[in-house]
This record gives structure tokens, C-alpha cells and sequence, in this order.
């Protein structure tokens, strides 16, 4: 494959402007239709769980040990093989290699496809047990397995969506994702409750519906985006190609080293969540799931900045400007460590508000209010370094993301356990949470601004 740049005289317009536009207006032109999608997806999550909620505790704490599974799937899928597929359009685009980029289409099916299928053989076999040691018993388990099993039975579907997404996404296109993620939000949000509570002759089907609901929008999100492909609308077309071990190897080199790294994020979680529940019991595991949830829900928030990340950083490696490609990543680290620290400091400054609207038992309320407390201003660290994740997807380049999500668990986990035997307190738990995010944002940030992704390609 050739790395020669195509001429500026060649490249489409949407690819110049990744090239030369101004990095602020183009990076928030890019993201604010990602950012307004991805906040509809994390209402539709919200109200997904408000509903549940009416049906008791026991389904409020279900969906808790569900949920980091759950989200990792979607991390997976769209953050960390999403990313290789679109960091590997980008660079294709950015070096003028379009054959290439038009197989790596096929090429990306292939790998989410495949994922998806083991992803769900796993959750189906082994979710039980997996529960169980996170803390679910009795009503909680049979509540988690219902609408665990429903779900990752059409896990698949989610894959596929995904890696749709992320091609378009790779050529800059962040709009037509937008929008077909946005037809299916609006279809959740009425569907949900219809198949959980039922009306008229559609039966209820309880915390069951939410999962059928989420199934049944994901497969019509992903007919949207294989169409627009089809139709020959995007820089790059969906169509046969002969398989090449390099274009695996391309999206695979940033996908699986990403996968590591979701796979520490939610592992964090899941421990914890572990923890809690055996040594506070359902009430205050179900506390601390619809806390952290909020904290899993900046995940899509960055994601609407990330998208655009890896598409200009990637695009801006290929063409070979690195000196852009890094100025354009610490600009979106800023603008995510904004955000999100806006809404870590609201949560922790008002952390009834949120964990009012899922339910007022006494031990869900404080669990949730200590973690909300201690871990909400650290909110901020976490944006930044998942913005970095993101902008490193672009550049190829994860060693230190994976470095510092490593770090990050071990402080979290570790720490948060001796935190837990030597005091019995949950608050000291959370309070070695909130700095292990600290540090990993201040890592990942310090060690990119001084040229990590670099100094490999120098020596």
C-alpha cells in the first residue's frame, strides 16, 4: 500500500477541510451533532431506567450488574474496534489510498461480525455466574438474566451498527450516523415502556422489554446505515473486496489494543460493583450502579468529540502533518475536560437530584450520594484522557492510553480494596476511585502535550 498523499487538487472537500480548516469551528462543527446524538442515546438510557425502576429494587439492581457488560459491548464495538475501523478510513483517506479505504469496509464487517457472535456466546453462557459474583441474588439475579439474556442474544446487531457508523465516521461524515442514531432514539423512547408495561394487545413483558426495545431500534439503525453505503453516497462505497491480512492488521492494531482498554474500564467497574454488593448487600449495590451509570453515560458525551478525533487526527497523520494532529487532540482533551467536569461538579453538588429520579430507599440513596460526592469533581480527568483515548485512536499510536487505563484499574480496584479492609468504609472506597481518574487523565494528557506518539517514529 502506498503512503504517497494524494494531491490537494484531488481530495475531496470534506477531506481539505480536515486537512487545512481551522481546528476549533471544524473539530466543533464535526462534534456538536455527535454530542446532541449521543445525549439523546444517554436520555433514552436514563429513561430506560427510570421505567425499570417502577418495577422495584430488585430490577433497578439487575440492570445495575447488567449494565457494565452491556456497555462494554458498545465500548468495544464503537469505541475501540469503531475507532480502529474509522482511524484506518482516515489515514487511507488522508494518504489518497481510496481502494483501500473502500475494502476496509468489508474488511471491518468481517472483525465486528465475528466479535459480536463470541460476544454473545460469552454473556449467554457464563452471565449467570458473572452476576453472582457481582452481587445479584434471588430477584435481582432473575431480573439481571431476563434482560441480560434478550439483549446480548442480538448483541450482533449492535456490532454491525457500529461498524457502519464508524466507516462513515472515518470520512469525516458525522452527520448520516447522526441522524440514523437519532430515528432510532425516537423510536426507544415509546417503545421501551410499551414492551415493559404492554398496552392494548402488545403484552408486557417486563424488564425483558427494554431489551427487545433496544434489539428491534439497533437493527433498524443499522438497515439505515447499510443503505446510505449501498447507495454510493459516502467517500467510500460498501462492495465486495478480496480479503488482505493488512487491512485487518490495520483496523486490528488500533482496535485490539483498544479493546484492552475498554476491557479495563468496565473490568474497574465490574470489581467495584463486586465489592459494594458484598459488603453493603442489593440496596446499596443498586446505589452505586445508578451512580456510576451517570459516569458511564459521559462515555457517549466524550464519544460525540472522540468521533471527530479520530477522523481528524487520523486524516491529519496520513497526510502527514503531525504538528496539526497534535494541536487538534489537545484541543478536544480541553473541551471534554470541560464538560464533563460541568457535569461532575452539578452531581456532586446536587446528587439527589439524580438518584431521585430511580428510587428514595435510604441505602440506595446514601451509597449513591457518597459515590456521587466523592467521584463527580474527578469527572473532568476522566473526559480528558478519554478525549486523548480517542484523538490516540487517530494516530495509531495506544501504548500510553493502555498504560494509563492500566494504571487506573490497579489504583481503583487495589487501592479501593485495602481502602475497604482497612476502614469498612465505602466513602474511602470511592475517594481512591476519584483519584485514580485524576491520575489517569493527568498521565495520559502530560505525556501526549510532550510528543509520545512521536518519539517512536524518530528513534
Amino acid at each position: 500500500m502506498s503512503a504517497t498523499a494524494m494531491p490537494v487538487s484531488g481530495m475531496s472537500p470534506r477531506t481539505k477541510r480536515l486537512l487545512h480548516g481551522a481546528i476549533v469551528p471544524t473539530l466543533l462543527s464535526m462534534a456538536w451533532p455527535n454530542v446532541l446524538v449521543m445525549l439523546a442515546q444517554s436520555s433514552t438510557g436514563l429513561i430506560e431506567t427510570w421505567w425499570v425502576s417502577h418495577l422495584g429494587t430488585d430490577a433497578l439492581a439487575g440492570m445495575a450488574v447488567v449494565f457494565p457488560g452491556f456497555m462494554m459491548m458498545q465500548m468495544l464495538s464503537g469505541g475501540a474496534m469503531g475507532g480502529g475501523i474509522s482511524s484506518a478510513i482516515a489515514r487511507a483517506l488522508g494518504a489518497g489510498r481510496r481502494d483501500d479505504a473502500d475494502a476496509l469496509v468489508l474488511h471491518a464487517l468481517v472483525i465486528n461480525i465475528a466479535l459480536g457472535l463470541v460476544f454473545s456466546a460469552l454473556f449467554l453462557a457464563f452471565g449467570p455466574a458473572l452476576y453472582r459474583a457481582m452481587g445479584a441474588e434471588e430477584g435481582s439475579l432473575a431480573a439481571a438474566l431476563r434482560y441480560s439474556n434478550v439483549v446480548f442474544a442480538g448483541t450482533v446487531l449492535v456490532w454491525i451498527m457500529n461498524a457502519l457508523a464508524s466507516v462513515i465516521r472515518g470520512t469525516g461524515n458525522m452527520w448520516l450516523p447522526s441522524l440514523a442514531v437519532c430515528i432510532g432514539v425516537v423510536l426507544l423512547i415509546p417503545l421501551s415502556p410499551l414492551l415493559i408495561f404492554g398496552w392494548g394487545p402488545v403484552p408486557g413483558f417486563g424488564i425483558a422489554g427494554g431489551g427487545l426495545a433496544v434489539v428491534g431500534t439497533t437493527a433498524l439503525t443499522a438497515l439505515v446505515l447499510a443503505w446510505y453505503l449501498l447507495a454510493g453516497r459516502s467517500l467510500v462505497r460498501m462492495g465486495w473486496a478480496r480479503p488482505r491480512w493488512p487491512l485487518f492488521a490495520d483496523i486490528l492494531k488500533v482496535g485490539g489494543v483498544g479493546a484492552i482498554n475498554t476491557f479495563q474500564t468496565a473490568l474497574t467497574v465490574a470489581l467495584i460493583t463486586s465489592m459494594v454488593g458484598a459488603a453493603a448487600g442489593p440496596d446499596a449495590l443498586a446505589g452505586y450502579g445508578t451512580g456510576a451509570r451517570l459516569e458511564f453515560l459521559l462515555i457517549p458525551l466524550v464519544f460525540g468529540l472522540g468521533a471527530p478525533l479520530v477522523a481528524l487526527v487520523g486524516t491529519n497523520i496520513g497526510a502527514g502533518q503531525p504538528g496539526r494532529a497534535l494541536r487538534i487532540a489537545l484541543t478536544g482533551g480541553a473541551i471534554a475536560f470541560a464538560l464533563t467536569e460541568a457535569v461532575g461538579l452539578a452531581a456532586a453538588a446536587f446528587p439527589g437530584a439524580w438518584l431521585g429520579l430511580f428510587g428514595h430507599d435510604a441505602a440506595m440513596l446514601a451509597t449513591g450520594t457518597a459515590y456521587l460526592r466523592l467521584v463527580g469533581p474527578t469527572y473532568g480527568f476522566f473526559g480528558l484522557g478519554l478525549a486523548l483515548y480517542f484523538a490516540s485512536q487517530g494516530a495509531g499510536r495506544l501504548f500510553w492510553p493502555l498504560v494509563a487505563g492500566l494504571m487506573r484499574m490497579v489504583i481503583a480496584v487495589g487501592g479501593g480494596w485495602i481502602a475497604l479492609r482497612l476502614t469498612g468504609s465505602l466513602g474511602w472506597t470511592f475517594a481512591v476511585l476519584g483519584l485514580a481518574i485524576t491520575l489517569y487523565g493527568v498521565l495520559l494528557g502530560g505525556v501526549i502535550a510532550a510528543g509520545a506518539w512521536f518519539r517512536p517514529l524518530r528513534r
